[in-house]
């Protein structure tokens, strides 16, 4: 067994997360926000995040808005600017193309508008733009014998709801535009309806395939904001279920690129390894899917014979895994088939800024758990691991590699004995129980916010880092919340794939990407 290296780990090891108090952060007229987030990028920040909320009634009137920078190799850094009503500001995309989305869903969510713009377009259809989604402007190709090809929004799949328009010259695809928001629920309101340690089970419900990512990212915000440090027997058991929840959605996926191509062997056995993986994870917390693993300062306790039972199954499935990812790796019908289509070079992911799994396969080593490790990733690091030719053939290769990676570094965890995995408080309620059934159940702990406090926490999902940032006002009280998904920004990757590529190639693109529709629907 690998030996530990917890003796290794920084005094201050680069974080994850943040917390601020709003009165020492200095808030940056608009112009200069801009400024200094250009100054920051042109530096190789990455840009995690650009949002911003409307003034209350209490203060200056219009846009406060927070811009999210990782440099490299530092830790997180926050701006905050303020804008004045009906200001507008020069736009940031036109010399760094990963601020379209962040900019568009700012200008719609609170009409600041980015001067020069390429690509000003509705991401959700919020507030004055609902019912408007029949006036789309989608980008029209011109060409006599070009033509446009429509799929969905609703599909032949039981699947969720989105438009793709193709514009193809034949059979090849010119440009892949993908128009999205048709169920947006509005969760980042949603999230100021209730007090925040009753919120877990209506994060879960954002993602239904990232419930632990969401769960964990949602409570680290507020514990931070709290001041409510948790036990490193707790991250410990999030870290554990989180693993067992990105082996689940890789073999989800990889199930999915089998059945594409019609090579059912592989397909039912990811199916059938992948139910092993979420049977395991209801054995840990009392649910499939990983609901009930996290609650406000605790986490799912991992006593003796259930880590044996954990380690057993991982044991078990491990080789089963590896003997499947040869038969398909070996397969030159699959080889065929995914080699050079849907290619996204190094430079194309980096100025799309694509993150997780997709930029990974592109050759960008983005990943938040080795990046900006904290608790078991801090004392035992995961190995970052990228493909370079950025195709389909990548992206199933790096989901392969990624699973294998993840069972591997469990097996380790879980056989370490020196890692305590139950002397973490146990979620407040049962993990079956129902949001109704929870609120009458055994409380969460009753926490006094501080008043005018940010705070941020981001967790490596199956798809790339979930983002979670939480705001309170002079009362404590939450006043935004804001949720980002790594598909936010990996939708647009999608369509630049699928340029001059056969029509037929995109179901096999779109499931490699495997997206979230809801992770941008919010």
């Amino acid at each position: 067994m690998r030996q530990s290296n917890r003796s290794s780990t920084p005094t201050q090891p680069l974080q994850a997360s943040l917390c601020c108090a709003l009165k020492d952060q200095e808030l940056l007229p608009i112009s200069e926000l801009v400024a200094q987030c250009q100054q920051a990028l042109q530096a190789h920040s990455l840009l995690i995040s650009w949002f911003g909320r409307l003034a209350l009634a209490d203060e200056a009137a219009g846009v406060f808005v927070t811009a999210l920078l990782l440099p490299p190799g530092q830790a997180l850094r926050v701006l905050r600017g303020h804008a004045e009503p009906g200001q507008s500001y020069p736009s940031l995309t036109p010399q760094f193309p990963a601020a379209q989305i962040f900019e568009r869903e700012l200008w719609e969510q609170t009409g600041l508008l980015p001067e020069g713009h390429p690509w000003l377009k509705p991401v959700r259809f919020e507030g004055a733009r609902q019912g408007q989604m029949g006036d789309y402007p989608f980008f029209k190709v011109r060409g006599q014998e070009v033509h446009e090809v429509g799929v969905g929004p609703i599909h032949a799949g039981v699947i969720e709801p989105g438009h793709f328009r193709f514009m193809c010259h034949g059979e090849q695809v010119q440009h892949l535009e993908i128009q999205l928001g048709y169920q947006h629920r509005g969760v980042e309101t949603l999230l100021l309806k209730k007090p925040p340690q009753r919120l877990t089970p209506l994060v879960e419900s954002i993602v239904g395939d990232s419930v632990v990512a969401y769960a964990w990212a949602f409570n680290a915000a507020l514990e931070n904001m709290a001041n409510r440090p948790v036990a490193l027997a707790t991250l410990a058991s999030r870290a554990i279920g989180l693993e067992l929840e990105r082996i689940a959605m890789h073999l989800a996926t990889l199930t999915g690129l089998a059945t594409d191509i019609a090579y059912l062997q592989p397909a039912g056995s990811y199916q059938r390894l992948r139910t092993a993986i979420i049977n395991a994870s209801q054995r840990a917390c009392g649910n499939r899917f990983g609901k009930g693993w996290i609650r406000p300062g605790a986490a799912a306790p991992l006593d003796p014979a259930l880590r044996q039972d954990l380690l057993k199954t991982l044991r078990v499935f491990l080789p089963d895994f590896q003997q499947v990812n040869a038969l398909m790796a070996a397969s030159r019908s699959v080889q065929a088939r995914f080699q050079g289509v849907g290619t996204v070079s190094t430079q194309a992911a980096r100025e799309l800024g694509l993150t997780g799994v997709v930029a990974r396969a592109s050759g960008l080593q983005l990943d938040v758990r080795h990046t900006l490790p904290e608790g078991l990733y801090a004392s035992d690091p995961v190995q970052p691991l990228a493909q370079a030719s950025g195709d389909c053939w990548a992206r199933m290769c790096q989901r392969m590699n990624e699973a294998q990676a993840s069972a591997q570094w469990l097996i380790a965890r879980l056989s370490d004995s020196a890692l305590d995995l139950t002397q973490t408080p146990a979620p407040f309620a049962p993990p079956s129980s129902s949001c109704a059934e929870e609120s009458s159940a055994k409380p969460p702990p009753d926490w006094t916010l501080p008043p005018k406090v940010l705070s941020l926490a981001l967790v490596e999902g199956v798809r790339g880092p979930v983002l979670v940032a939480l705001e309170s006002g002079e009362q404590g009280q939450l006043i935004h919340a804001k949720v980002q998904d790594p598909s936010l920004a990996n939708w647009f990757g999608l369509a630049y794939a699928l340029r001059e590529q056969a029509i037929s190639d995109f179901p096999i693109c779109n499931k490699s990407f495997d997206l979230s529709y809801c992770g941008n629907d919010l």
